[in-house]
């Protein structure tokens, strides 16, 4: 089954709790504390990967969850969290639903994207000691997990993609110039998918990709539509399968203008792809007919190559492979190098106040939000902590400007305070 588009559910690990203990020894009465950091929590790794073909697998599996870190014991630090690569098709774009906006397009085999970062370990009571507070009894909550609802949506990656109006033979194309077995009939739409193969020529080979078949209104969605030319988009080189003889009598030109009418629709980018065209079954008619086609078509102001073929039997596929191969090395010597992007941590800080309809000051940002989910906030101790941290970054004067006093509630994430006046 070839899946072209699902949503997943991403949740990496979260991270250990830190622990808040003292150093005990013999004859050492007053040991001071030693609490270890939690374990962190695994991230998820997207990696792309030539050997998967569709996103068939998110559809029996639509929620991942890497492992936890566990949590620090005594002066034992807790262990890391596994990270979970998942493979996914070269091609893959990764949209995040909650944000509407694309995070990540894994176009090159190998390239890694870590979508859900894992939680940091709480840090022990070790790290809490200063001048004032020499013996902290209070230690961090692991941070937690990170959930991010995406789209995960695939476009073909081949270097040349077949088009053309259904039943034009292209189907009948790719099993003559490759290994590959599509589903081949002689009534139209038999391609319901793509389909991809391997096409050898000397010692050189390309990926060529059999499309959906194009009908009129394909650039507004109608029929296959959209789902046949986001694929087209990452293709460097196009093959205009034109059918010579169409059984329903139409004009081969005019079926011809009809696909190009739909791909500059489409994308101007797209329509300014490179391109061939292929004249097919060239031996339903006589001597001399492929000549007087392609004197029809230069008439018609059609400047693209044109092969005579007959994928059927097999006549000038051959002469057409060698064409489409230096098509294709023409095409990626203009096209600018692709450039794996290395993608780094970063680190948001960004943070605001509003306040909501019922009156509630409420504080955004996820630095903040992180803060507070790794107080222990039955601990007197740690909350203080958390007052004076919150106040060295300025959001309780924030809340002051605010409207802020005694008895009005503040929300952080999913906590909710009452205003006091420390």
């Amino acid at each position: 089954m070839f899946l072209d588009e699902t949503n997943v559910l991403f949740e990496s690990g979260q991270g250990g709790n830190g622990a808040a203990s003292f150093h005990r020894e013999k004859h050492v009465p007053r040991g001071g504390p030693n609490g270890a950091d939690g374990g962190r929590g695994g991230d998820i790794i997207l990696i792309a990967d030539r050997g998967k073909r569709t996103l068939y697998d998110f559809q029996l599996l639509d929620h991942y969850k890497a492992e936890n870190g566990t949590n620090a014991y005594l002066n034992k630090r807790g262990r890391d969290g596994k990270d979970l690569e998942i493979h996914v098709p070269v091609g893959t774009i990764v949209t995040d639903l909650d944000l509407e906006e694309v995070i990540a397009d894994l176009h090159t085999d190998g390239m890694a994207f870590v979508v859900s970062k894992g939680g940091k370990g709480g840090r022990g009571n070790l790290h809490f000691t200063n001048s004032v507070r020499q013996a902290p009894t209070f230690a961090q909550i692991g941070a937690p997990a990170e959930i991010i609802n995406a789209k995960l949506e695939l476009k073909l990656l081949a270097d040349v993609g077949l088009i053309g109006l259904p039943n034009a033979g292209k189907s009948t194309l790719l099993s003559q110039l490759s290994a590959a077995k599509p589903k081949i009939a002689d009534y139209p739409f038999t391609t319901l998918v793509p389909n991809l193969g391997v096409v050898r020529v000397s010692n050189e080979t390309f990926v060529m990709a059999d499309l959906p078949g194009l009908i009129e209104g394909a650039s507004e969605g109608i029929g296959l539509g959209h789902q046949f030319l986001k694929h087209a988009e990452r293709n460097k080189v196009l093959l205009h399968v034109v059918d010579s003889f169409p059984v329903d009598g139409s004009d081969p030109i005019e079926n011809f203008k009809l696909i190009e009418a739909e791909l500059q629709k489409y994308s101007e980018e797209l329509f300014a792809r490179p391109r061939l065209i292929a004249l097919n079954k060239l031996d339903l008619g006589g001597t001399g007919d492929d000549e007087v086609l392609i004197e029809f078509f230069r008439e018609a102001g059609v400047n693209f190559p044109i092969f005579p073929i007959s994928a059927a039997a097999a006549k000038g596929t051959e002469a057409l492979a060698f064409a489409l191969l230096e098509i294709i090395r023409e095409a990626e010597a203009t096209s600018p190098p692709v450039i794996v992007p290395i993608f780094k941590e970063t680190r948001d800080d960004a943070w605001d106040v509003e306040v909501d309809e019922r009156g509630t000051l409420v504080v955004t940002g996820k630095r903040i939000v992180r803060l507070v989910s790794m107080t222990d906030l039955d601990n007197s101790e740690a909350v203080r902590y958390l007052h004076r941290k919150l106040k060295r970054i300025g959001v309780i004067d924030r809340l002051v400007e605010m409207g802020a006093e005694e008895g009005v509630d503040v929300r952080i994430g999913s906590w909710e305070f009452t205003y006091a006046d420390w």
